[in-house]
């Protein structure tokens, strides 16, 4: 038997990353936890432990999270990023990188995974 994939939330509000969970567990998938600021989730990328990571584009106000995209690409580890439709452009490494739009739907997160693991 093996261990189902194993994600990683990034998720500052506590009702969304509670929800993100329930999806993630729901659909099979294993959670490795959340966290809620840029320093933690660059501590959690460092101390590794989990397959691929849903990322809030921002977090606690307007801290912007491209330092854990990039934390999470050096390391090929992928992500999506969750976004309620930021307005500037991502830094151009992160263009590419797929996204999960809110509101949050189960159907969406499944498409989320699954397109970041194939």
């Amino acid at each position: 038997m093996t261990e189902p994939l194993s994600v990683l939330i990034v998720e500052d509000e506590p009702l969304i990353a509670m929800m993100l969970e329930d999806f993630v567990d729901c659909l099979g998938y294993g959670v490795a936890g959340s966290v809620d600021s840029v320093g933690d989730a660059l501590a959690r990328v460092e101390a590794g432990g989990f397959d691929a990571a849903i990322l809030d584009v921002h977090l606690r106000g307007n801290e912007a999270s491209w330092a854990v995209a990039d934390a999470l690409a050096d390391r090929g580890i992928p992500y999506v990023m969750a976004t309620g439709g930021h307005v500037e452009p991502p830094p151009a490494r992160h263009a590419a990188a797929p996204q999960l739009p809110k509101p949050f739907t189960m159907d969406g997160v499944k498409a989320a995974i699954e397109g970041m693991t194939r």
